[in-house]
């Protein structure tokens, strides 16, 4: 039986790239995932302790495509904090 994984993939906006100069990392993640769940893969996977996750929902977005409305399927989002010095290469 194989594990199941709940990081996607890391989300690279502005915003997630300046944070990661305070040691915060944005992952997009599975709907199923919860802290325990990312602590542990990341423990895993990045061979680094997080000190702290925040998980958050986006909403599905109204959108116009081509004169008609559309949407753009929400997320849910970890945001990772490490302690000072430890790093994730995620480019």
């Amino acid at each position: 039986m194989t594990k199941a994984t709940y990081i996607k993939k890391p989300r690279s906006t502005e915003k997630a790239i300046i944070g990661t100069d305070k040691n915060k990392y944005v992952f997009v993640v599975d709907k199923r995932a919860n802290k325990d769940n990312l602590y542990q893969e990341i423990v895993m996977k990045y061979k680094v302790n997080p000190t702290k996750i925040n998980i958050m929902n986006t909403a599905d977005k109204t959108v116009m495509r081509k004169g008609r409305p559309g949407t753009v399927s929400g997320f849910k989002k970890a945001i990772v904090t490490l302690k000072k010095g430890d790093k994730i290469d995620v480019i």
